[in-house]
């Protein structure tokens, strides 16, 4: 397995930047999932990893090596990519197979690991036929197989899970997971989907526009985000938002002056929607419900207040409240976040005090 670093490394083409000058360390057998949006630079950032892209600037270490000028096929790194990309007309046991040529590895012992391989993913039953003749999920667990036969010391996965239905992804959630540990491979998930980085991964790199805005676990993530781009994209549903000015040891946000402290200027408060609780009508903020979203076990208000209009999730498929309805809103002080607008860093000494409010 490897220890990966990335010291100052960057990526653009001319005058366009995929990846500003990046810093990162992943741990020799860590599971590490890269998180951002569409054009962050997630995949830019795999892609040098893997050696299909030469960084413009910095060094790339495996194992204190710097593999820069290494060739993709030279860095014994296994992939898999979102559109699996298996050869049609081979057979799954040639597909997984297939990397082992390149390695000069005997027959015998090529069959041998392709089998082993295969029993690892569950895939032992499949081996004589084609990618056309198995489903989403079971090419899926072929690729998976073909980036692990070579034994890598770094796997790659490029939204790996993204075609799959719901209920695949769950299972398939799991199963990357366990053979991970089982392994120890050191791995690097690139998703633009939170559920599968905060499950999957030991820790978590959210990037946006082309440079890193925060490591850490997921948990770190969700309830102490450095940056308000953090806080808006890990959660569902999304954050509530709400603008607000601090002087004087008060804040004000919409119609209300909150007590706070620590803080003066212009301000962004937030409060996850599962933070946020429905009352009688008197208790708490006063609101009335706009929207009503049933989403299973959890049920979605759109709540309009003082503050503005609020989402709120409530645990439970009973709607306790019908579009109309007066209600109060009450949420824990710790639970609120304010960042400064103008940074939009986290405001880690400030705290607010909803009791107060007037």
């Amino acid at each position: 397995m490897a220890r990966i670093e990335l010291q100052q490394v960057a990526k653009s083409w001319r005058e366009v930047v995929a990846v500003e000058p990046t810093d990162l360390v992943i741990e020799d057998g860590e599971f590490v999932a890269i998180l951002g949006p569409s054009g962050c630079g997630k995949s830019t950032m795999l892609f040098m990893l893997a050696g299909i892209y030469a960084p413009t600037a910095g060094e790339i270490r495996f194992d204190g090596h710097v593999v820069n000028a290494v060739e993709a096929r030279d860095r014994n790194v296994g992939i898999v990519f979102q559109s699996y990309a298996l050869y049609p007309h081979m057979t799954v046991a040639r597909n997984i197979g297939f990397p082992l040529k390149f390695k000069g590895v005997k027959a015998d012992e090529a069959a041998r690991r392709v089998i082993e391989v295969a029993q690892l993913v569950h895939v032992e039953e499949l081996l004589d036929r084609l990618p056309a003749e198995m489903s989403g999920g079971q090419q899926q667990r072929v690729a998976l197989a073909r980036a692990l036969v070579k034994e890598p010391q770094l796997l790659l996965l490029d939204e790996p899970l993204s075609n799959l239905d719901a209920t695949l992804r769950l299972t398939m959630r799991a199963e990357i997971r366990r053979l991970q540990r089982r392994l120890g491979v050191t791995t690097i998930l690139v998703t633009h989907d939170q559920i599968e980085a905060t499950t999957m991964a030991d820790r978590v790199v959210c990037m946006s526009k082309g440079r890193i805005e925060q490591i850490g676990t997921a948990d770190a993530l969700y309830r102490r985000p450095d940056k308000l781009f953090v806080a808006s994209f890990i959660g569902a549903p999304p954050i509530n938002l709400l603008d607000g000015r601090a002087a004087d040891g008060r804040l004000r946000v919409g119609e209300l002056t909150l007590g706070a402290s620590g803080i003066s200027g212009e301000v962004v408060l937030g409060i996850r929607p599962e933070h946020l609780g429905l009352t009688a009508p008197g208790r708490g903020l006063a609101g009335r419900i706009l929207t009503v979203e049933p989403l299973g076990r959890e049920t979605l208000y759109e709540v309009a207040t003082p503050l503005g209009s609020l989402r709120v999730l409530e645990a439970g498929s009973e709607r306790r409240w019908q579009e109309g309805d007066a209600a109060g809103g009450t949420v824990a002080d710790e639970a609120l976040l304010i960042f400064d607008k103008s940074s939009e860093r986290r405001l880690e000494s400030a705290s607010l005090a909803l009791a107060e409010a007037a």
